[in-house]
């Protein structure tokens, strides 16, 4: 039998490509049909691996999750930007390739961006998902998010609603 070590750590500017293609595929299974393609497929343009490796320069916390030392999945977290939401800390990204999904490593990225929040003395955290991403909605409620707030992201004129999570 072969076991598969999963392992979650601090990305470094040498992750940038496998970055960039989790961010590929996971943003067009998400957003393919929600968010408009023109719009979708500009957002992927623009954040290419020389995109992700500058990101990491200039101390971004990305995190990411590596399954039999592939990179499967990525979380971007740092301090809360919604002035309205007295929780410090924010998750802004948490993705996983497609075929990663389901099988428990989100979770685990997700308790380990919590950690890595709590310990950088950020107090309460928030997580923005877009209405029309049912699945992140059900896996930031299962997750024990509360709904606490909504906004607005508008992509080629397109308004869609937006919901933040958020946990004390």
């Amino acid at each position: 039998m072969n076991t598969l070590a999963v392992g979650i750590r601090k990305a470094e500017p040498a992750d940038a490509q496998a970055i960039a293609d989790v961010h590929h595929e996971a943003w067009r299974g998400a957003y393919s049909g929600i968010i408009p393609h023109r719009a979708l497929n500009a957002m992927l343009r623009r954040r290419g691996p020389d995109w992700w490796a500058n990101a990491m320069r200039r101390s971004a916390t990305v995190l990411v999750v590596e399954i039999g030392g592939t990179v499967a999945g990525y979380a971007t977290l740092g301090r809360n930007r919604a002035r309205g939401l007295t929780q410090q800390g924010e998750i802004y990204e948490l993705y996983l390739r497609p075929e990663y999904q389901g099988i428990g490593l989100g979770s685990r990225l997700f308790a380990a961006a919590r950690e890595k929040l709590a310990a950088s003395g950020l107090k309460g955290m928030v997580v923005w998902a877009l209405e029309d991403n049912g699945g992140a909605l059900s896996f930031y409620e299962g997750a024990g998010g509360r709904d606490a707030a909504e906004g607005v992201e508008v992509f080629d004129q397109k308004a869609l609603k937006k919901v933040a999570f958020v946990w004390d």
